[in-house]
């Protein structure tokens, strides 16, 4: 049964993600002349993302600490990656932040037509010259005031184990001194494992925003720290 409703609902997503793709060109268009940073175009998508979520009879969702995530201002967010439905998840946030995301997902059509106009931040593994491009676009967020959302594992773990984080996402913070905001991710892994899309049986996600931390002067310092914070909340039921 689980293969059926699991053909089912991505089918369901394949199809509706049509009309909430042009919504996502209304939105983009109709705010585009006051709306630089996209705001309106990204809790758009926040709305588009949690629909799936929600209508999903096998996942339930609680966020906790939604407050700790800025509103306004810059900040860099990093969040553990076990699953794919971990960017669905952490959507739900309803925070004005952009992704860095592997370069693969920005060529799915629809969904990743949407992240262009987004302005999110693509990033090609392994390579020196996207890693720099990368970086680049997100000072430019930051500059403008844009909080990004960082997976700094840099890939999902494949064994539920909490991977070593990589430096990016701290240099960032140290650079334009902005806070970094952990975020531990709960029960994704056990909703959809990283390989394969068969969705298991009910589970419950617990995205919970933990206290920002200042970004000091020290990259790997700030870097132990978020990850000392993520590692420790995982633990916790």
């Amino acid at each position: 049964m689980l293969r059926i409703f699991s053909v089912a609902y991505w089918a369901f997503i394949g199809v509706s993600c049509v009309v909430f793709f042009a919504g996502a060109v209304l939105v983009w268009l109709v705010t585009l002349p006051f709306d630089r940073r996209r705001v309106v175009l990204h809790l758009y998508s926040s709305a588009w993302a949690s629909f799936y979520v929600y209508v999903n009879p096998l996942w339930r969702l609680r966020v906790t600490g939604r407050d700790r995530a800025p509103r306004h201002g810059a900040a860099v967010l990093v969040a553990n990656h076990a699953s794919l439905i971990d960017i669905l998840v952490l959507f739900a946030l309803f925070r004005p932040f952009k992704w860095v995301s592997k370069q693969e997902i920005f060529q799915v059509p629809l969904i990743g037509w949407n992240m262009r106009l987004n302005d999110y931040v693509p990033l090609v593994r392994g390579s020196a010259d996207s890693v720099r491009r990368m970086m680049d676009h997100c000072d430019r967020l930051l500059a403008a005031g844009s909080p990004v959302m960082i997976f700094p594992e840099g890939r999902r773990t494949s064994d539920g184990e909490l991977l070593p984080f990589k430096d990016g996402a701290f240099e960032l913070a140290v650079r334009h001194q902005v806070p970094v905001v952990p975020i531990a991710v709960h029960g994704t892994r056990r909703a959809l494992p990283r390989h394969g899309l068969v969705l298991r049986d009910h589970v419950d996600v617990h995205v919970e925003v933990l206290p920002p931390i200042d970004p000091g002067d020290d990259t790997q310092a700030l870097r132990e720290s978020a990850r000392t914070s993520i590692a420790s909340a995982l633990t916790r039921p």
